[in-house]
């Protein structure tokens, strides 16, 4: 669903190239005309695909579409404004679905108003298959089922190369300017255990805010900086944890940071680029400076170019103790733009997941995150498909 703007056609093309022969996949839009024009300009298996119209503010044409399949899949965003519609009739239908949503505030209420209807009929509701959060959340499943519970884990982003998303930069600043007004958005935004099964059951650790400046980690043993997707990941990661009763550990500690190496270059990289994200989120909360930014940044539908996606790049390492004093990492690497190639093959893999794995998925349904919805299954996936999930 959205399969005519730009991130819905990469992950259409991707299906269109990796999706097993016998797999049944429709395209859904608003527009025929469109759906048509994208439809011809794929591989030559996808000319035979059926077409959908379905719009987001038609309330019957969404469960019309929950009702014919076994999955959605959708990038029609901002979710905020325009994805609840969607993950109602799923829910209600029975219907498996997953987005590429970095929008806690959206998560919120989709667990408020859907997580129970869910649950009875069996609909995995996953929001986050996509950059935002799969890393994060397998990588943390893989460091647990190494070392048993733990007391803390780290996300360190080495090398993220690629382009700005049109899509990814409306939803943040849809989510700025609903938390100017909205008092539910702007605890969703701020609260660490925002997407937490039983806010009433999180361990009180202190201060668990995002890192909001440069310092010298010594966990692990390099200068750091904010990681601007933190903010989304790190609950998406606490909700898994709670969903399985704090299984991942009872007082675990989680936080995603931008690495910037040792030494002196580190600590002068680390304050460069903390200055340079303060300079630019502050510049969004101005008026007069945030029309001028906003002149600058890709709108929704655009994206960098082909060139720019092929060369993408994407390097993590997830740091990781367990409750009795041992330590691993994960090192989790992806070839192609982390936002838009690689993002379209961990969604396209969160849907065929979905829908021809049902054998060897968790027995859960509800509002859920990549790793409680899928687990192993979607890391094996995701190896065979050319990523790396290693532990050191």
């Amino acid at each position: 669903f959205g399969s005519t703007g730009f991130t819905g056609r990469l992950v259409a093309e991707y299906l269109a190239a990796h999706a097993p022969a016998d797999v049944r996949i429709a395209l859904a839009g608003r527009n025929t005309g469109k759906l048509e024009g994208i439809r011809a300009g794929l591989p030559e298996r996808a000319r035979a695909w059926p077409l959908v119209v379905a719009d987001s503010a038609d309330a019957a044409s969404l469960e019309k579409l929950a009702e014919q399949t076994k999955v959605v899949c959708t990038t029609v965003g901002p979710y905020a404004k325009y994805g609840l519609p969607l993950v109602a009739a799923c829910a209600k239908a029975g219907t498996h679905y997953c987005d590429l949503t970095g929008e806690p505030q959206f998560m919120r209420d989709s667990i408020d108003l859907h997580h129970g209807t869910a649950q009875q009929t069996g609909a995995r509701i996953v929001h986050t298959c996509g950059f935002d959060s799969i890393p994060s959340d397998l990588g943390v499943l893989g460091l647990f089922e190494a070392l048993g519970p733990l007391s803390r884990a780290t996300y360190v982003v080495e090398i993220l190369k690629g382009g700005a998303s049109g899509g990814t930069i409306a939803s943040a600043l849809n989510g700025l300017d609903s938390a100017k007004t909205d008092k539910k958005v702007r605890k969703s935004l701020v609260d660490p255990y925002a997407l937490s099964a039983d806010r009433a059951a999180e361990p009180k650790l202190g201060d668990e805010r995002d890192q909001s400046t440069f310092r010298f980690d010594d966990f692990v043993g390099q200068w750091t900086a904010p990681f601007i997707m933190a903010s989304v990941n790190t609950r998406v990661v606490r909700r898994s944890n709670s969903l399985q009763g704090h299984a991942w550990g009872k007082k675990f500690r989680y936080a995603e940071v931008s690495g910037m190496k040792r030494g002196l270059r580190g600590a002068f990289r680390a304050a460069t680029f903390t200055a340079g994200l303060g300079l630019f989120v502050g510049s969004l909360l101005f008026g007069p400076t945030r029309k001028l930014v906003e002149a600058r940044l890709p709108k929704p539908g655009e994206g960098p170019s082909e060139e720019t996606r092929k060369h993408g790049f994407l390097r993590v390492r997830v740091f990781g103790e367990s409750e009795s004093g041992a330590r691993k990492t994960m090192l989790i690497e992806g070839k192609g733009d982390p936002g838009y190639q690689l993002t379209s093959l961990l969604l396209g893999e969160s849907a065929l997941c979905l829908a021809r794995d049902e054998a060897k998925l968790p027995k859960v349904a509800g509002v859920l995150t990549p790793a409680t919805a899928m687990g192993h299954a979607l890391t094996e996936r995701l190896v065979a498909a050319g990523m790396t999930f290693k532990l050191e």
